[in-house]
């Protein structure tokens, strides 16, 4: 199945709404979206503080949903959009999970493990390599960052 650009916006979009969720939650908006297939397969957005949980990221949400749905911790053939570019824990989750793409809309220049402070993704000694795009959206998705921690300063 080919993805195209409309695609990954459709599906970004999908992860911003999901962000907007942690926000309202009081966390930090971040949201993401397994697809495989053209369908998605797994859902989430940050939850560390209401779940107790330090690995509660988008991103592992969104890759144990899909993961329980398949019955199957190899997610291969997928492709997860997500709102900021994830941490060093999330990449290697990807990792590990075989999600074939990674999509993610704005750069985090503090934790960013993709582009922004590791290459993570392109590591030679990883035994899976993860495709990556990013951009899609980015500026809604860096807004949305912006006023949830302007909102917190005040």
């Amino acid at each position: 199945m080919r993805v195209t650009a409309a695609d990954d916006e459709h599906w970004m979009r999908r992860a911003l709404a999901l962000a907007r969720n942690a926000g309202d939650a009081g966390e930090v908006p971040v949201g993401a979206v397994l697809v495989r297939d053209g369908e998605a397969v797994g859902e989430g957005w940050n939850a560390p503080i209401g779940r107790c949980d330090p690995t509660a990221h988008a991103e592992i949400v969104a890759l144990r949903a899909a993961a329980s749905a398949a019955s199957n911790y190899r997610l291969g053939g997928s492709t997860l959009y997500v709102t900021i570019e994830p941490c060093a824990m999330c990449a290697g989750a990807l990792v590990h999970a075989r999600v074939a793409r990674l999509v993610f809309a704005a750069r985090e220049p503090r934790a960013g493990a993709v582009a922004s402070n590791l290459s993570l993704l392109d590591a030679e000694f990883l035994n899976h390599r993860v495709a990556w795009t990013e951009g899609v959206c980015a500026d809604d998705a860096a807004q949305m960052m912006r006023d949830f921690f302007r909102r917190r300063r005040m």
